[in-house]
């Protein structure tokens, strides 16, 4: 998708976020990785997942317990078992979301790709406020 809007991809970013790929387990940049701020789509930047949502699902992806609210399309997966998550702005292809597994309070886990996700850091120097 070459929208002047959107980031340029990698070829590996275009096979997960374009052709609905999947990065191999562990692999990822944010699988194991607890900073606090903002998960944005790596493509169009929208964001899409909070820091304090994160958990270690121990799956070998990010795991979050809850979108953005309005962040994040559920759709059927064509397999017919899982159901896949897309980026409600651009479409990217995030991962799938599984519920019922008694991981969190919330019983969702939104099993992410890495390389679909910006890290977008919280700073701090903006928001404390000086009395």
């Amino acid at each position: 998708m070459n929208d002047p809007n959107y980031n340029v991809l990698s070829a590996e970013e275009k096979g997960v976020i374009e052709s609905r790929g999947t990065e191999p387990p562990f692999s990822g940049e944010y699988d194991d990785f607890y900073e606090s701020g903002t998960y944005a789509c790596r493509r169009c930047n929208s964001d899409l997942y909070r820091s304090v949502d994160k958990f270690d699902a121990r799956c070998g992806w990010p795991a979050f317990d809850k979108e953005i609210q309005g962040s994040v399309v559920r759709t059927p997966d064509p397999d017919g078992f899982r159901t896949e998550i897309s980026c409600a702005n651009c479409k990217a292809h995030l991962g799938h979301v599984f519920i019922g597994e008694n991981l969190t309070p919330g019983n969702t886990r939104h099993c992410v790709n890495s390389i679909s996700l910006k890290f977008v850091e919280i700073d701090v120097t903006k928001s404390n406020k000086s009395f």
